[in-house]
């Protein structure tokens, strides 16, 4: 089946916009305009260099795409000074686009527009424990951006959802589905509850309480909610329930606004994308050794795909440490993990009554495992500089991101300077949007088709773009450029 078939499936039986790229396909020209080749002339641009970028002190204009990229950086952390890890990524972002700036300098000033959000949402959320005693928690949805469509995206529960976490990830959200070529929005959103340390009925009344006030917000059409961390089928079962009994419309075309979707997408997109790239190098996951760093619905079926692709995966973690099976863990004892982690607040450590094999926090790094492959599934920021330098020098040969922002600033250059593989989250994270847009008819064979696809793109990208082999920077730039080429056409919104 062709893509154009999938696309079409998709328009048919989700939401009601059109799975096809917003950015017309042309074999001879480039994103950026409709002219042949790499290097245009952009006469219509060029007085856009000669513009303010910002007139906050005086006119500020800029020469180059690198100083139009520390111009936005600058004015990122003006304006949010205290929202480091979103700071953080719009650096890593803003750098990777500075030589679309230098070829068009208008994309400079939608890239200023990109930057803040359409609409940010904050509430409290006040619910009643088992011991009749009245709690409060913050809630967050931030609706990033609805240039290409409708907004999307994922729902995360825990003690380290603030305001910069929840921005970051709608901003690293917004690219992530540009990405994808369908025509759907970013968002995100959550709130500072840890769901592990509760009942079951204090969940259901916190769910219940965090979507009373979210409904006015989201609906079919509108801001479909995805899972995310700390929030899998349990928790947005909750929150669909009673957002039904709040609203008389609850789907659209058969898509709710918000499902399950496919557990498994998100894991095995992150296994499809570690192929791919293997693929490239003339390799493959066959027998190589994967130390995956988390133990939630990511990680876990990540563990599945590897398998079906022959690798091995290693170890499993979370706050109590990990467990690291040395021959590598086989169905049965994947089955045990699942079951133990379908617990709530049980963790990694239990596993270990299951298993006569089995090592509990030995050795006493993770890191310190040899290994073949990383997957960090895990915390944002797990993985320093430090630890990427520990990992090559065990043998490892790359660094797949099954988690937003899972390595930061220093350990990507630490990446690039040892001259490991790196998948970058922007890129392995596309998977639940994917399936989503295929709707409820997709299939993993489906799904592998379009991470093939959305791979291609990127590498191309990439080299044109003079940073053949950057995934990371291939991804921002095309992701930026179908988003930017449809905000240019809604003019000043």
């Amino acid at each position: 089946m062709t893509h154009s078939s999938y696309a079409l499936r998709a328009t048919s039986s989700t939401l009601n916009f059109s799975s096809i790229p917003s950015t017309p396909k042309k074999k001879s020209s480039n994103l950026i305009t409709d002219e042949t080749g790499v290097h245009q002339n952009m006469k219509l641009s060029k007085t856009w260099r000669n513009k303010p970028l910002f007139r906050n002190q005086g006119d500020v204009r800029f020469k180059t795409g690198i100083e139009a990229a520390k111009l936005l950086v600058g004015e990122a952390k003006r304006r949010d000074p205290y929202e480091e890890t979103y700071i953080d990524n719009v650096q890593s972002t803003m750098l990777t686009l500075s030589p679309i700036f230098d070829r068009n300098p208008k994309y400079a000033f939608v890239a200023k527009q990109i930057m803040e959000p359409e609409r940010f949402i904050q509430f409290r959320v006040p619910w009643i424990d088992d011991t009749g005693v009245i709690r409060m928690n913050r809630g967050f949805r931030i609706q990033y951006n609805s240039a290409l469509g409708p907004y999307e995206g994922p729902l995360n529960f825990g003690g380290h959802v603030n305001s910069s976490v929840i921005k970051s990830l709608g901003f690293l959200t917004t690219f992530s589905n540009s990405l994808t070529g369908f025509d759907v929005g970013g968002a995100a959103g959550g709130a500072d509850f840890n769901p592990l340390d509760k009942s079951e009925a204090e969940v259901q009344r916190f769910c219940q309480s965090y979507m009373t006030e979210l409904c006015k917000y989201v609906g079919p059409d509108v801001d479909h909610l995805l899972m995310g961390m700390g929030v899998n089928e349990k928790e947005l079962g909750y929150l669909f329930g009673q957002y039904k009994r709040l609203n008389t419309k609850a789907s659209s075309v058969r898509r709710k606004v918000m499902a399950g979707d496919d557990f498994h997408a998100p894991g095995y997109a992150v296994a499809h994308y570690a192929q791919q790239m293997l693929q490239d190098k003339h390799d493959s996951l066959e027998g190589k050794r994967c130390l995956i760093v988390g133990s939630g619905k990511v990680a876990r079926s990540l563990a599945e795909k590897l398998k079906e692709y022959g690798a091995i995966p290693l170890t499993f973690s979370d706050q109590s440490g990990f467990v690291y099976e040395p021959s590598g863990f086989n169905d049965g004892q994947l089955r045990t993990v699942n079951k133990i982690k379908n617990e709530r607040g049980l963790t990694v450590g239990r596993y270990i009554i299951s298993s006569t094999t089995a090592k509990f926090n030995d050795p006493e790094s993770l890191f310190d495992i040899p290994c073949d492959l990383c997957f960090p599934c895990g915390a944002m920021k797990e993985l320093d500089g430090d630890i990427v330098a520990k990992l090559a020098d065990n043998g490892c040969m790359g660094i797949i991101e099954g988690g937003h922002y899972a390595i930061d600033l220093d350990a990507r250059k630490c990446l690039k300077k040892r001259g490991l593989l790196y998948g970058p989250h922007i890129l392995t994270l596309t998977g639940a949007h994917i399936m989503s847009s295929l709707g409820g008819e997709g299939t993993d064979e489906m799904l592998a088709a379009e991470i093939e696809r959305v791979y291609g793109d990127v590498k191309k990208t990439a080299q044109e773009f003079n940073a053949r082999g950057d995934l990371f920077a291939g991804a921002n730039i095309l992701g930026f450029l179908r988003m930017a080429n449809a905000m240019m056409a809604h003019g000043a919104v």
